[in-house]
C-alpha cells in the first residue's frame, strides 16, 4: 500500500458536511476530490460554480449498490463517508469499511453514532494487515471533544496546574438558528429521540432519554460576546463509550445539542415523550416534517458554538472545574464537523498520516490541529476556570477570565479592586440639546457639558459587585455594576437608578469595549431596538488610562458623551 494520499472520494460530497469538507480542501492543488452521491446531477451542480485549486470530479456512488465495484472504478487513496445517518445504516453498516480494507484504501467517517463508532475496532487487525488507517467519528463528537478534554487537563497558563484526575465531562453543540442542518442529521436525531440512551453517571452506566434530558449553559469565550444562555438536550454520541476508554476514572459524561429557537426544541422534547411513553415507536417517520419546521422557525442571531466542561482534581487534591468555549459567526459553524477529516488529510499530505489500524479517531488529532483551521474562519475560542470557594476575585477578572490578562496594565489597575480606590483626571463632556436627551440625562444624573472638567471616580468593592461614584466638577452620579446571572451569565449588568443595562465585555486589541445586549426599566425588559446606542471603551494613551462613553438614542439623538483620562497617582 502506497503512503500517497492524493485522490479523495467523499461520499455525500455535495451534502451539508461533505460539501464543506470539499471547501476546506479546495485550495490543495495536489488533491483530486471525487464529489460523490446518488445523484450525478447534484454532484455536478455543486462542483460547477466552485473555483478550486484541487481537481473536482463529480461522480455517482450508491452505498446500496456494488460498493466494491464502485471503489475499483474510482480508485481513491482515501474514502471519506460524510453521508449518514450512521445510526440508520441497517443490518450491514460497515459495507464501505470492509470494501475499503480489501482494496487497500484508507477510510475516514464523520459518524457521531455511538454504536457505529464503537464497533469500528473490530476491523483493526484487518486494517493493520493491509497497512491502512480506518478512522471513525472524525467529527465534533467525539474527536473535538477528546482534544478539548486533553487541553483542559493540561496546565492552563495562569489557570493552574494539570489535572491529575478527571471526574466529569459535559458538553454541547449550539448551532446557529440559520445553520443548515441536513435531513440526514435530523434522521439521526429522531432515531434516538425519546429512547433510552446509555450514559455515565456517578461512576456507573445509567440510562437517560434522548432529547428529553436537558441542561442549561452559556457559551462565553473570554473577551468575546457570549451566546445567549441555551437549553441543551441530551444526544446519543460516542463519548459515553469512548471517553471512559481514554480516562477510565471518569464518573460522569453528558453531551447535548442546544438548538434554537427554544420553542422548537421544547416542541421536539414534547413529541419525544410520545416515544418514551411508547405511544409512538419512533420519530424517524416524521424526520422530514421536523426538519421543515426547524428551518421555518429560524430567528435570532446567526451565531453558533460549542462548550466542554471538565471537573477533576489537581495534584494537591483540590477540586477544579475548567471549561472551553467556542463561538462561530455566521455560516462558519457547519464547517467544524468536517474539520477533523480535513486536518487528517492535510497531515497525510505533509507525510504525517495516521498509523494503520481501525479505531475511533479520538487520539489522532489535537486541539492545535483544529485551531489552525479555526484561524481562517470567524471562530473564536477560550478557556475558563471556576474560582475556588472563598477566593476574592475582582468583578471584571471574573467575567473576562483569561482574556483579562490581555488588557494593558493601566486598564487592569482600574479593575483589580479588593478595596476602595479613588482616581482623578480630566474629561470633556458633550450633552444633547433636545428635550428628550436633556430629560434622559437628568434622570440618570449625567454631568453638564464642559471642557477640561475635573473628574474623580471612586470604586467600591461590594459583595454583589462594584459601586462606581463619579464626580464631574463636583456634580456626582453613580452606578452599581454586577456579574450577570441566569440568562445574563457571562455579561456585566450596570444599574443607573431605575434602568439596568446588560453589556458584554469585549477585548478588542488593547481596548476593552462594552457592548449593550439587553436593557430594562424597573425590572421590565425593553426591546433592544428601542434602547440607547452606546459606544463605550477603555484604552491607554500616553501611558494613561483613558475612557470614552457616548450614549445616543434613535429618538433623542445624543444624550451624553464624556471622554478623558484618569490616574491613580492623582487620587483624591
Amino acid at each position: 500500500m502506497t503512503s500517497s494520499v492524493r485522490k479523495i472520494l467523499i461520499l455525500g460530497g455535495y451534502g451539508t458536511f461533505g460539501g464543506r469538507l470539499v471547501l476546506l480542501l479546495a485550495d490543495a492543488t495536489e488533491l483530486t476530490l471525487v464529489v460523490a452521491g446518488r445523484s450525478l446531477a447534484n454532484a455536478q451542480a455543486f462542483c460547477a460554480p466552485l473555483k478550486a485549486a484541487a481537481t473536482l470530479v463529480p461522480a455517482v456512488f450508491d452505498r446500496a449498490g456494488d460498493v466494491k465495484g464502485q471503489l475499483r472504478d474510482i480508485k481513491p487513496d482515501v474514502v471519506v463517508d460524510s453521508a449518514g445517518p450512521f445510526q440508520l445504516y441497517g443490518s450491514d453498516p460497515y459495507r464501505v469499511v470492509r470494501a475499503a480494507i480489501e482494496q487497500g484504501i484508507h477510510y475516514i467517517d464523520l459518524s457521531d453514532g455511538a454504536a457505529f463508532v464503537d464497533g469500528i475496532v473490530q476491523f483493526d487487525a484487518a486494517a493493520r494487515d493491509r497497512g491502512v488507517f480506518i478512522l471513525s467519528g472524525a467529527s465534533s463528537f467525539p474527536v473535538l471533544t477528546a482534544a478539548v478534554v486533553r487541553r483542559l487537563m493540561a496546565p492552563c497558563g495562569n489557570a493552574g496546574s494539570a489535572l491529575v484526575r478527571l471526574d466529569a465531562v459535559a458538553g454541547g453543540i449550539a448551532p446557529s438558528p440559520f445553520a443548515e442542518i441536513g435531513l440526514n442529521v435530523m434522521r439521526a436525531i429522531t432515531s434516538y429521540a425519546g429512547k433510552p440512551v446509555e450514559i455515565v453517571r456517578d461512576g456507573r452506566r445509567a440510562t437517560a432519554h434522548g432529547i428529553i434530558d436537558t441542561m442549561r449553559f452559556t457559551v462565553a469565550p473570554p473577551g468575546h460576546v457570549p451566546l445567549w444562555r441555551r437549553r441543551f438536550a441530551l444526544v446519543d454520541v460516542p463519548e459515553y463509550k469512548l471517553l471512559p476508554q481514554l480516562w477510565p476514572g471518569v464518573r460522569s459524561i453528558w453531551m447535548g445539542a442546544g438548538t434554537v429557537p427554544g420553542i422548537w426544541l421544547r416542541a421536539l422534547m414534547l413529541v419525544s415523550f410520545l416515544v418514551r411513553l411508547k405511544i409512538l415507536p419512533s420519530l424517524v417517520p416524521f424526520a422530514e416534517l421536523i426538519h421543515r419546521t426547524r428551518h421555518a422557525l429560524s430567528w435570532g442571531e446567526h451565531r453558533g458554538g460549542m462548550f466542554i466542561v471538565v471537573k477533576g482534581a489537581l495534584a494537591d487534591g483540590d477540586a477544579v472545574e475548567r471549561s472551553w468555549h467556542m463561538i462561530a459567526e455566521g455560516d462558519d459553524g457547519p464547517f467544524i464537523p468536517s474539520m477533523a477529516a480535513a486536518a487528517i488529510i492535510r497531515r497525510s499530505l505533509a507525510g504525517l498520516a495516521p498509523p494503520p489500524g481501525a479505531r475511533a479517531a479520538t487520539r489522532d488529532l489535537e486541539l492545535a490541529d483544529y485551531e489552525a483551521l479555526f484561524a481562517s474562519r470567524k471562530i473564536v475560542t477560550g478557556t475558563r476556570q471556576d474560582f475556588r470557594s472563598g477566593e476574592n476575585v475582582p468583578l471584571y477578572r471574573r467575567i473576562l477570565g483569561g482574556a483579562y490578562d490581555l488588557l494593558p496594565e493601566q486598564v487592569r489597575v482600574m479593575h483589580d479592586l479588593d478595596r476602595e480606590l479613588t482616581v482623578a483626571g480630566v474629561a470633556t463632556v458633550d450633552r444633547g440639546a433636545g428635550l428628550l436627551s436633556r430629560l434622559a440625562a437628568r434622570i440618570v444624573g449625567f454631568p453638564p457639558a464642559g471642557q477640561d472638567v475635573p473628574v474623580a471616580v471612586t470604586f467600591l468593592a461590594r459583595d454583589a459587585g462594584e459601586l462606581w461614584r463619579r464626580r464631574f466638577a463636583g456634580l456626582a452620579f453613580e452606578s452599581l455594576q454586577e456579574e450577570g446571572r441566569g440568562g445574563n451569565e457571562g455579561l456585566l449588568c450596570e444599574r443607573f437608578g431605575p434602568m439596568n443595562f446588560t453589556m458584554a465585555l469585549v477585548v478588542d486589541g488593547e481596548r476593552l469595549r462594552l457592548l449593550l445586549r439587553r436593557w430594562s426599566i424597573l425590572g421590565v425588559p425593553m426591546p433592544l431596538a428601542l434602547g440607547p446606542r452606546i459606544d463605550a471603551f477603555e484604552f491607554v494613551d500616553n501611558g494613561r488610562f483613558c475612557f470614552h462613553i457616548e450614549i445616543r438614542h434613535p429618538l433623542a439623538g445624543l444624550i451624553v458623551r464624556y471622554r478623558g483620562w484618569l490616574a491613580p497617582s492623582l487620587a483624591a
